[in-house]
Parts: C-alpha cells; structure tokens; sequence
C-alpha cells in the first residue's frame, strides 16, 4: 500500500513560518510521500517562497508540487519553483516524476490547470483572440497532462496520481457559487486523465469546495485545499482492494 499525503492552499507568508513544520515531521508514521496542489504563497513573492521551502526542506519523505494562481500573482514562477527546487521539492508543469515507496512505486503528472468550465457549460475556443487563449491555455495544460500520465504508464509504476491546482471536475466544486465554476477548473483535466489513466487526481483552488468527486472515467478525485480538510495534509492509501 502507497501512503500519499496531500494538502492545497496553504498560503504562506512570513507571519506563517514554522506552522506546518511540525505535523510535517510526523509524515514518515503515516505516509510515504507528501504532494502540494498549489496556491503555496499568497502573493507568489520569492520571500514567500522561502517560508514554503523552510517549512518543508530536508523533510524525511519526497515533496512533489505544482504551483497554483496565487504562486504566479508577482509574476515570477521561475523564482518560486527554483527556491522550492533548491529544497528539494519537485516541481511540476506539464511533467511527471517517480518516487519508490516501501509499498511500490508512485508515478506523480502534475500541471497547474486552468479554468473554463464543464460540460454543458464551459467555454469555447472562438471569437475574440483573448477568448481563444484563454481555453487554449487550459487544452494545452490538459495535453500536457495526458502525455505525463502516458509516459509514466510506461514506467511499470504502481499506482499513478494526476497532481493539480485547478478542479477537473464539478463534483469537488460543490459549495462554491456555481457561477465561478468556470474559473475554478475545467472538464479538459478530467477527459486527460480518464483518456491517460490515473488511480487519483488530487487539487486544490476550491476553498469553498467539497473533498471528494470522480471523474466520468471512475477515477477518484479529491480537493486537498486546505480550507475544505481543515488539517495539515489528509493522507490517501492507494494499492488496497
């Protein structure tokens, strides 16, 4: 059995050091692996970056994350990937990684998404060039998705997580004022996970959300944002019956 600790949306600031390190420490009793499904900073400033980077540097298991909406808000992600790189998180756009447990090995794609919208209710790639890019924006980042998950199937991994910041679908959004749905996720991530193959998906964004959802495919979503699990990280067992 694969133990993945999972949290969201913690927004740090420099008022926050050292709040989380403590629960931190205690992941090597209860999980192999800790994923972090973005919004990490409040503003996406580097000085942000450095309290998420101590709170979780020299941690005794892997750190995998992607960066959420507020980590790009001062408009400097590649500073804030390379701090969190520099303490050893793995950082992840459009990518996959590999991390051998005790119970096998987990392969982890993670993008940030984007929004746009559900089924029956989401937006087109048409009209104006803003519009276009805006869903572009959203079908490139569920393209890269899709191929992560694909390579890592090659891999012979033992379980494999979709890691985002933005929902792949409504289900998790339940709670939130439908009419921001479209600007909380899109039915793109959901249709490249079911079409790729995942044992989870796991996001934040919603704080307002609820923690579980599935896809159309059957595979089990859950919105780690911390607002919703109310805790320092939820832990989730893949591999048992």
């Amino acid at each position: 059995m694969i133990r993945v600790a999972a949290v969201g949306d913690i927004h740090m600031g420099p008022d926050s050091q050292g709040l989380l390190r403590p629960a931190f420490e205690t992941l090597p009793d209860c999980a192999d692996l800790l994923l972090l499904a973005g919004d990490l900073t409040r503003h996406g400033t580097p000085r942000e970056a450095r309290v998420v980077a101590r709170e979780v540097a020299d941690l005794p298991v892997p750190v995998v994350a992607v960066l959420g909406n507020h980590d790009h808000h001062d408009e400097q992600p590649e500073r804030v990937t390379a701090i969190l790189r520099d303490a050893g998180v793995e950082v992840l756009e459009g990518e996959g990684t590999v991390v051998e447990c005790a119970g096998g090995t987990v392969g982890i794609a993670g993008t940030k998404g984007f929004g746009g919208g559900f089924v029956g209710r989401s937006a087109g790639e048409f009209g104006e060039p803003v519009m276009k890019e805006f869903v572009r924006t959203t079908r490139r980042s569920a393209e890269s998705l899709h191929a992560a998950l694909k390579e890592l199937d090659t891999q012979g991994c033992t379980a494999r997580v979709a890691l985002t910041h933005f929902s792949p679908v409504a289900d998790t959004l339940a709670g939130e004022p439908p009419e921001i749905h479209p600007f909380l996720g899109s039915y793109l991530l959901a249709e490249a996970i079911d079409t790729a193959g995942a044992d989870l998906a796991v996001h934040g964004h919603a704080h307002l959300g609820s923690e579980h959802g599935m896809t159309a495919g059957g595979v089990r979503v859950r919105n780690v944002a911390q607002p919703v699990i109310r805790r320092a990280f939820n832990v989730y067992r893949l591999g048992a019956a």
